[in-house]
């Protein structure tokens, strides 16, 4: 990681002292989330395609399996499962200025899905994966799987596997406060916008009269970006939009949201019955009570929802 990435762990180390409840505000153009009954209209259903990239349902997935087929028994066999996360988002996946641990939504599910194929939490590794690396890392075996709010798109499943959704996302803009866009529109018309390359977001600028989309490696980055005067605005998941209001209050998160979709577990296609005992860990995690759980310490703070509105509804 480059000089970028250095100030913007920086940024972060400084703005974790701000107060995460000045991060959205009760509706408004600063508010980062939908009302909840709006946020649920606009939730993907099944055989919803708008979402996904193309004609494929999103949620489909291997059945859930508790047993160990191939794939699963040659990770064991290595003594290590190895799982592509991110360093770059507060309360998703970050490294703890204070004391160094790696923590967030993401870092817990990727423990507790390595804990229950291996047995062992000592056996699961945790590996930095810039997002545009994402599906070339699957593909060249550097990981067995990524967890890293990635989005399940048709042109994904075309390159990689995905489990069952495990969260409900959609696409957000966040711009500097002294921006006076009141809504996506006017955030982008014209723009010169950040989307991470290889990201959701960057897919979905194409559909909209920016001026320019600089795509650096990861989202973080764009937070930089912007403070440097680089750019207008970001693009980029809701939940990741609140983080970056959640590390600087400079920036805010502007009305409206588009691209509704879901967030998956990513390994190699060829790799089924590893799917399906990642789909039966995310069964099992939700229903322990552990995935509300880690909702409540990581995301409720500044999303504000109900966890319910961020579990899809399983086909």
């Amino acid at each position: 990681m480059g000089g970028r990435n250095g100030r913007a762990r920086s940024v972060a180390a400084v703005a974790l002292l701000a107060s995460c409840a000045a991060v959205l505000g009760a509706g408004g153009p600063q508010g980062a989330v939908l009302p909840g009954a709006q946020r649920a209209a606009q939730a993907p259903q099944r055989g919803q395609q708008e979402q996904a990239g193309g004609d494929c349902d999103v949620y489909q997935s291997v059945p859930p399996s508790a047993e160990d087929g191939p794939a699963v028994k040659a990770i064991k066999a290595k003594r290590s499962l190895v799982v592509g996360i991110d360093l770059n988002s507060y309360r998703w996946g970050a490294r703890n200025p204070d004391t160094g641990q790696l923590e967030g939504f993401d870092i817990d599910l990727a423990r507790a899905i390595g804990t229950a194929i291996m047995g062992d939490p000592d056996k699961v590794t945790l590996k930095a994966v810039p997002t545009a690396e994402r599906i070339r890392f699957i593909q060249e075996g550097r990981v067995d799987m990524i967890v890293r709010t990635m989005t399940i798109t048709c042109d994904r499943l075309e390159q990689v596997a995905f489990s069952r959704p495990y969260f409900i996302t959609s696409q957000r803009v966040v711009v500097p406060k002294s921006s006076t866009a009141r809504n996506l529109d006017e955030a982008l018309n014209g723009a010169t916008v950040c989307a991470a390359a290889g990201s959701s977001a960057q897919d979905e600028l194409k559909n909209h009269p920016v001026k320019q989309v600089v795509s650096p490696e990861n989202h973080l980055d764009c937070l930089v970006l912007m403070q440097l005067g680089k750019v207008d605005a970001t693009m980029t998941d809701d939940a990741l939009a609140a983080s970056q209001a959640a590390q600087d209050q400079t920036v805010r998160v502007v009305d409206g949201e588009i691209r509704p979709g879901v967030l998956g577990v990513a390994m190699l296609r060829t790799s089924t019955d590893l799917t399906a005992r990642v789909n039966q860990v995310l069964a099992d995690y939700y229903g322990s009570g552990a995935w509300r759980g880690t909702y409540d310490r990581w995301l409720k703070p500044y999303l504000l929802n109900d966890a319910d509105h961020y579990w899809p509804v399983q086909h």
